[in-house]
């Protein structure tokens, strides 16, 4: 047993999982830095959930290695788990038990909780505090589980669709919980099917598809590295595209869609943007509405699988 406090907060090498004949996860690497939040990402049947189950340590890899804090979190378990929260979607919590009596009974066994009151106020549980779990609407039940997976001040927490059936309050409120966890350098490994969500929380994201990581870096690394983006600018119609194609770097197109409507599709940046517009004064041309459409992380998902994120 080895604890790597220097090294990251999880590190995947070669994971295999099967399911009977059926390989749910292939060789699979994976890196989240401590103190920073990673967004798993992948269509359903990826393996991305029996990867993150298996980090978390409820099943032994069938091949490769697993370190949570460098710890193996199958064979290390007792000491990892004081040390990691774990959010699941449904389940583990008593169904007759209030939601207060619960998060309270969870905060006595760490030696350093958070305060439990904070807690409740901030997620908005203090008016179903002494409502029994099955009770909860699907949102309580859902924030209850991140307190329960927060309340003992992890030094990783796993979230799996933290803000799912929540309203857009309660959403803001989660957001700005994990992003307060990051600044207390508390790693998280966030599983949601909302890519805007990915974009706004995660430093890191990962996206796997049958089984291996096929796409992992910040989500401005992986929109700049996708497929390209666009400028669009309108001006008098019949500009000498071919004229402005030679100032463009190369792999840039032009294209005039409808008379004096263009877009320009390429490696859009501050360059192409300064050369498009120098180009324009030194032939006479005033550009009106100019805009550029960066892909979002949910064109490179598509571009990247194929398949669209559903929950």
């Amino acid at each position: 047993m080895s604890d790597d406090t220097a090294g990251p907060a999880v590190r995947v090498r070669g994971l295999v999982q099967r399911y009977g004949d059926k390989t749910a996860v292939d060789g699979l690497d994976l890196d989240v830095r401590r103190g920073t939040v990673t967004a798993v990402l992948g269509p359903n049947g990826a393996g991305k959930t029996t990867t993150v189950e298996t980090c978390e340590g409820y099943r032994p890899p069938a091949s490769g290695t697993v370190r949570v804090l460098g710890l193996d979190p199958y064979t290390d378990a007792e000491a990892l788990r004081p040390r990691i929260g774990v959010m699941l979607q449904s389940g583990g919590v008593f169904s007759g038990a209030r939601a207060v009596e619960m998060l309270s009974h969870m905060a006595k066994l760490y030696a350093h909780p958070l305060d439990v009151a904070t807690l409740v106020e901030r997620l908005g549980l203090g008016g179903c505090g002494r409502t029994p779990y099955r009770r909860l609407s699907g949102g309580q039940q859902q924030r209850l589980a991140l307190a329960m997976a927060v309340v003992g001040r992890p030094e990783l927490v796993f979230l799996d669709e933290p803000t799912a059936g929540l309203d857009p309050q309660a959403r803001r409120a989660t957001w700005e919980l994990v992003r307060e966890l990051r600044a207390d350098g508390v790693g998280v490994v966030l599983t949601t099917h909302h890519m805007d969500e990915a974009e706004q929380l995660a430093d890191d994201v990962a996206i796997i598809d049958a089984g291996k990581v096929i796409a992992q870096g910040s989500p401005e690394q992986l929109c700049r590295g996708g497929a390209e983006n666009t400028l669009r600018f309108t001006g008098r119609p019949g500009l000498d595209l071919a004229s402005l194609l030679k100032a463009l770097p190369d792999g840039s197109a032009a294209v005039e869609l409808t008379p004096g409507a263009y877009r320009i599709t390429g490696s859009v940046g501050p360059q192409l943007l300064a050369t498009v517009t120098s180009w324009c004064a030194q032939n006479g041309v005033m550009p009106d509405g100019i805009s550029v459409e960066r892909h979002t992380l949910e064109d490179v998902f598509l571009e990247l699988t194929g398949k669209e994120l559903r929950g």
